[in-house]
């Protein structure tokens, strides 16, 4: 794999002056990753030089067994634990967003562990991603990706906050993720105890990710196909859906299932902050990985990079052999299956557009530098007062020989006092999966039609 062109390297030097960290001199291809984030660790030692995760695995690992056990870090010790008694000594080091669960969340804490740079990604990804830094383009709406070599990171060096956020649309995660067995869950409202507990399965598809040099204006205009099944509870059961996000559409076309009617629905306003169905006004259609849909609803501000502890490496929100309840605590998740390290990320303010609307008219968005995941938001109501927190899970995936992603999210709402965990496995026995080909028969753009869905939901 050749290194970064040297036009990656000029670009690079712009992103790296709108970090609050200085600006590097002298910044040259061999200075930074295939991915396009600064190779070398920070001043003080406690973040690391990038290796990638050629190093991170032990032998051993099949579908079916718990990744963590065989990754080479599993034995970190732990650092220090941030709670309420001492999160202010490292506020400098805190989003917004984390200040405000310290402060609201009794009980709440974050263990904080050494870092370990360890998400890389296959070599077709990091050969398209040094074509695109002088080819990828955005559409003169401003709002999606017009023009790039996939899969790979359209903006390596990234000049705007769309392109920012454009490069965690297309992080790479393969052709499918595939969930055969996950809960959706809700907690408690406050003086209750009984929490809202969806048992569905899932699979999402992104024809783009076939390890090729596709060229976006070459393909067909899709952005993302998902499918959704609810086993229960008996008011869910039997439900599904079947969703179609286009590159340069606003929206999603959304075909629902409802089997007390035995018909599919066509939902044509069901995305941006509708809520979804059945999750009592808790969770919108825009929120799953942190960000899912269309762009054209915000402005795009990019603010820079900061060092902040992010979720990383968190394989304990990845144990589907975990039981559910020592896990979803009745305020937050079990601080056992989560870990923190402290990382660089691009920061994103969004502003709803004039005459747009939207729940939260402004969020701020946080990207790991170096896989490009979004791994913490926060939203605020129309009151300017911060709302609701998110946070997902990045770990480096082995089917993907190392790229990392972050399904599972876990989001606050401060003002309910209630939190959502999605797209996880915990206490379902069986693993996610992640697809790196297009050969199984739901990786095809005919399943995620209607009359598919119908097919299948009315057997």
């Amino acid at each position: 794999m050749k290194k970064l062109s040297a036009l990656v390297a000029v670009m690079a030097l712009s992103s790296v002056a709108h970090s609050e960290q200085p600006a590097k001199a002298g910044v040259s291809a061999s200075d930074l990753t295939p991915m396009g984030a600064v190779k070398a660790g920070n001043a003080s030692g406690e973040i690391p030089v990038w290796e990638g995760a050629a190093k991170a695995f032990v032998p051993g690992w099949q579908y079916g067994k718990f990744r963590g056990d065989y990754w080479k870090y599993k034995d970190d010790k732990k650092i220090t634990t941030i709670d309420a008694s001492n999160y202010e000594k490292y506020a400098d080091k805190l989003s917004p967003g984390q200040l405000e669960l310290f402060k609201q969340i009794k009980g709440y804490s974050m263990e904080i562990y050494p870092s370990r740079r360890t998400c890389d990604a296959p070599s077709i990804v990091k050969e398209n991603t040094e074509k695109n830094a002088s080819f990828a383009k955005m559409s003169s709406e401003g709002w999606y990706l017009a023009e790039a070599y996939l899969p790979g990171v359209p903006f390596p060096a990234p000049k705007t906050g769309a392109e920012v956020m454009t490069n965690g649309k297309y992080r790479y995660q393969g052709v499918g993720v595939e969930f055969p067995k996950t809960f959706t869950t809700v907690s408690p409202r406050k003086g209750t105890s009984e929490f809202i507990k969806v048992d569905a399965y899932m699979v999402s598809y992104t024809p783009w990710g076939v390890k090729s040099a596709n060229q976006l204006s070459k393909l067909p205009p899709i952005e993302f196909y998902a499918n959704f099944g609810y086993n229960a509870p008996p008011a869910l059961a039997g439900m599904a859906l079947n969703m179609t996000t286009r590159v340069n559409q606003p929206g999603s076309e959304v075909f629902y299932y409802f089997p007390g009617q035995r018909r599919v629905r066509r939902m044509p306003s069901y995305s941006y902050d509708s809520p979804q169905i059945g999750f009592e006004n808790q969770y919108t259609m825009d929120e799953p990985t942190m960000f899912w849909g269309a762009m054209d609803r915000f402005e795009w501000k990019l603010v820079g990079k900061k060092e902040l502890f992010i979720p990383y490496n968190s394989f304990g929100a990845y144990d589907f052999n975990a039981k559910f309840e020592d896990v979803a605590k009745k305020d937050y998740m079990n601080p056992s299956h989560r870990r923190y390290e402290l990382q660089r990320v691009w920061v994103v303010e969004a502003t709803v557009k004039s005459g747009m609307r939207h729940a939260a008219p402004k969020r701020t968005y946080y990207l790991d530098e170096d896989s490009w995941n979004y791994v913490m938001a926060e939203d605020y109501d129309s009151q300017g007062k911060m709302w609701k927190v998110r946070e997902s899970y990045v770990i480096p995936v082995a089917e993907l020989e190392g790229a990392c992603h972050s399904p599972v999210l876990m989001q606050y709402n401060l003002a309910d006092g209630r939190y959502v965990l999605d797209m996880h496995a915990i206490g379902t026995g069986v693993d996610i999966k992640w697809h790196s080909d297009d050969k199984d028969h739901r990786l095809k753009p005919n399943f995620y039609t209607s009359e598919s869905l119908r097919s299948r939901s009315e057997r």
